[in-house]
């Protein structure tokens, strides 16, 4: 449920073909592609079964981890019907994603929520100040293969707390770490619509994994001071991208407006129809 390829992230060295052989291999019968601020890697795969027509049980599903303004790395999955630009142009507030992701049908929830500092919500200054934004979640990443005991604890904690599913993710950039976390969900899953229900109606039943050793990733990111560094990065990308952004939030916006218009217009036919009757 938290998986990066070499086809979508810059930071991921196996493809999403390996990807796939290892999970398979594994016992898994799907995965969630959740690439940097990008769909690539899954693209990737849907153009590879195209041109090789493979036919498969293991389902690949479409999920982004998306880098906020204000509150860390938040993991997204989006109806199967529904493509967004916006989710690929990196720099949203927390509360405009939300607003964003429900209101066209889909679930997010933190990843690694009480990681390092400035990759995770419950650990960002905007949580801090307003933890209500907690309850707008659909699900909270409980297991992360990268995160020490005490972080995975506090993240299970917070199901709790909220009373959201928890699911479990590798979190893998190298095929080493590919299988390494679970979700196991009772219901059948077959596209992104079967996930986002069965998640939003209790059908996630555990998820877990095993912990890294050694714990890479979070000995660089405790021992070397990178949250300054990390803030004027993402916020120099957010605002090279601030333009791309507002396009794609006034595309929202307009096509917003054209549907409320065209459900008035209904709404005042059908109301003719009864004055006539």
């Amino acid at each position: 449920m938290h998986c990066h390829t070499k086809n979508g992230s810059l930071d991921s060295k196996i493809d999403i073909e390996e990807y796939v052989r290892i999970l398979k291999q594994k016992g898994f019968q799907g995965m969630l592609v959740t690439d940097h601020n990008s769909y690539n890697g899954y693209r990737a795969w849907v153009k590879l079964r195209r041109q090789r027509k493979v036919r498969s049980d293991f389902v690949v599903l479409k999920g982004i981890e998306y880098d906020t303004l204000d509150a860390g790395h938040i993991i997204v999955i989006m109806p199967k019907r529904i493509h967004l630009r916006i989710l690929e142009v990196r720099g949203l507030p927390v509360h405009m994603l939300i607003r964003i992701v429900h209101q066209y049908g889909g679930i997010l929830g933190p990843a690694h929520p009480y990681g390092a500092k400035f990759l995770s919500a419950m650990c960002s200054k905007k949580m801090e100040r307003d933890k209500s934004l907690a309850e707008e979640f659909d699900f909270i990443e409980a297991f992360n293969t990268c995160e020490l005991p005490e972080s995975n604890a506090k993240a299970r904690a917070m199901t709790v707390k909220y009373k959201k599913p928890g699911l479990g993710g590798s979190d893998a950039h190298r095929d080493a770490y590919v299988g390494t976390a679970y979700t196991d969900i009772a219901y059948p899953v077959r596209n992104n619509d079967d996930l986002i229900y069965a998640i939003k109606n209790g059908y996630v039943v555990g998820c877990g994994g095993q912990e890294r050793e050694p714990k890479e990733k979070n000995v660089i990111l405790r021992v070397v001071p990178l949250g300054g560094v990390w803030k004027v990065y993402n916020r120099g990308l957010a605002l090279l991208k601030s333009h791309t952004r507002r396009m794609n939030l006034e595309k929202i916006f307009w096509l917003n407006m054209l549907s409320t218009q065209k459900e008035k217009e209904k709404k005042e036919k059908i109301q003719k129809k009864i004055e006539d009757s």
